[in-house]
C-alpha cells in the first residue's frame, strides 16, 4: 500500500478487536456480525470477553473467549510479513465481499447446494499484492489433487495465458490443478494468490511450501483463518468461499464427480460469479465433474485463454472497439449484447426469462449476468435483473 493509504488504516485498537473477533468463533456468524454492527469491532469485542452477550453468541464463543489473544496473533503475523486486512481499511475488498452476506440459508438442493454464509471480519494477508487491485482483475482456476498429463498442460496454457493479460490467478495452493495454476503464473511473471485453510504462518500442504513461499512473496498467500491455525476438512470447505468471492469468474480444469473444486463453483453460483469448465475426454474419471457442471448448466465450456478472458474480463474485452467509437456496446460479443437488451430498465427479470428472450441456454444467461454485475452494467434486486444504466464507463445502447 502507499503511504497515503497507510495513514488512513483503522486505529490498532479496532484492528485488535476485528483479530479478537475473527478468532473467538469457528466461522463468521450473524449474531456476531449483527452485534459488531450495532456496536463497533472494539464494543463487541469486550462485551464477548465478559460475558454480556446473548446466548446464542455465549454458545458461540465460550470456548475460546479467554484465549484469543488478538497481540499475539498480530505478532506472529508481522514474523511472517503478514498483516490483518479488516473492513474500514483502504485495501478492503468490499465489493467483492459483502456478497457473502446474503440470507443465510441453503440454496439449490442435491448436488451443488451449499450454505452461505457471512463475509469474514478479517483476511490475514501475506504478500506484496494490492487487495483492491487483484480481485478487480482476477480469475480462480481450481481442480482435482490428481491431475492427469492433460489437466496440467491446460491449467498451465490457460494460467500463463490469462496472467500474460494482467489477471490475478487465484487458486487453493493444494496439490495438482491448484500447485500448477500457481507455478505457471509464477513462470510467466504474473501475480497469484493462494488461499489457504489454515493460518498464513502454517503454509499447507508442507511439499509445496516452496511454491507457497513464492507466492507469498511475489503475490500474497491469505486467509481468515488466525496464525497458528491448522487445516481441518471442514476449513477447506470454508475458505472455497474466498477462492469463489476474490475471483471475477472461477474455471475448473479437472474435478471428479465429489470435489472440492464443485464446492468452489457452487459458491460463484450462489455469489452470481460465473463459473467455467475444462472438458476432457468422456473416458476420464478427473474430467467428470467438470462434465457434470456443464451438463446441468452450472458452467460455461471454455478451453482456451480467450474463453476465460471473456468469462472474466470487462464487457468486450475480447473484441477492442475500435478507435472513434464512442460507446463501450460497439463491439460486445453477441451473447452479450441480446442478454443486455433482454434486460428491463425498470422492475426486473428472472434468468429463465432473460434466456428466453435472448435466445441463449439459461447457463449462458447467468454467466454472462454475473460477469455483468461485477462490471456494474446490471442489478439485482427483489423483482430481478435489469440493466443498471450507468457504470463506470459510458454504456448506451446501440442503435439499429
Amino acid at each position: 500500500m502507499s503511504d497515503r493509504g497507510e495513514d488512513t488504516l483503522v486505529p490498532d485498537p479496532v484492528r485488535a478487536a476485528y483479530a479478537y473477533l475473527g478468532a473467538v468463533t469457528e466461522r463468521p456468524t450473524a449474531q456476531l456480525w449483527d452485534l459488531v454492527d450495532a456496536v463497533g469491532a472494539v464494543e463487541a469485542a469486550h462485551r464477548i470477553r465478559a460475558g454480556q452477550v446473548g446466548d446464542a453468541l455465549v454458545s458461540q464463543t465460550e470456548a475460546r473467549r479467554s484465549r484469543v489473544r488478538p497481540d499475539d496473533l498480530l505478532g506472529e503475523a508481522a514474523e511472517v510479513g503478514a498483516r490483518l486486512l479488516v473492513p474500514g481499511d483502504p485495501g478492503w475488498p468490499a465489493a467483492a465481499l459483502d456478497p457473502l452476506d446474503r440470507p443465510r440459508r441453503r440454496r439449490g438442493s442435491g448436488r451443488g447446494a451449499v450454505e452461505t454464509a457471512l463475509r469474514p471480519l478479517g483476511l490475514w494477508w501475506r504478500g506484496p499484492a494490492d487487495p483492491t487491485t487483484v480481485v478487480h482483475r482476477s480469475v480462480a482456476v481450481v481442480g482435482t489433487r490428481a491431475p492427469t498429463p492433460y489437466g496440467r498442460a491446460v491449467t498451465a496454457d490457460v494460467t500463463s495465458g490469462v496472467a500474460a493479460e494482467g489477471f490475478t490467478v487465484v487458486s487453493g495452493g493444494a496439490f495438482g490443478i491448484d500447485a500448477a495454476a500457481h507455478r505457471a503464473v509464477l513462470g510467466a511473471g504474473g501475480t497469484t494468490i493462494a488461499v489457504l485453510a489454515g493460518g498464513v504462518d502454517r503454509l499447507y500442504p508442507r511439499g509445496n511450501e516452496g511454491l507457497l513461499s513464492a507466492v507469498a512473496e511475489s503475490g500474497a498467500v491469505v486467509s481468515d483463518q488466525p496464525p497458528g491455525t491448522g487445516v481441518t476438512r471442514y476449513r477447506f470447505l470454508d475458505r472455497n468461499r474466498l477462492i469463489a468471492a476474490l475471483s471475477r469468474a472461477t474455471v475448473v480444469v479437472e474435478a471428479a464427480a465429489r470435489s472440492g473444486a464443485l464446492s468452489t463453483a457452487a459458491w460463484a453460483t450462489v455469489l452470481d460469479r460465473p463459473v467455467g469448465a475444462v472438458p476432457g475426454p468422456v473416458t476420464s474419471v478427473a474430467s467428470t465433474g467438470c462434465h457434470l457442471l456443464v451438463r446441468d448448466g452450472r458452467a460455461v465450456l471454455v478451453g482456451r485463454t480467450a474463453d476465460v478472458v471473456e468469462l472474466a474480463g470487462d464487457m468486450g474485452e475480447t473484441t477492442p472497439p475500435p478507435t472513434g467509437h464512442a460507446s463501450s456496446w460497439d463491439d460486445l460479443d453477441d451473447v452479450t449484447r441480446r442478454v443486455l437488451e433482454a434486460l428491463p430498465t425498470t422492475g426486473g427479470a428472472v434468468p429463465a426469462e432473460v434466456a428466453a428472450s435472448a435466445g441463449v441456454p439459461p447457463s449462458t444467461a447467468r454467466a454472462v449476468l454475473g460477469r455483468l454485475l461485477v462490471d456494474g452494467a446490471v442489478l439485482r434486486g427483489p423483482s430481478g435483473w435489469r440493466r443498471s444504466g450507468h457504470t463506470g464507463r459510458q454504456l448506451t445502447l446501440p442503435v439499429d
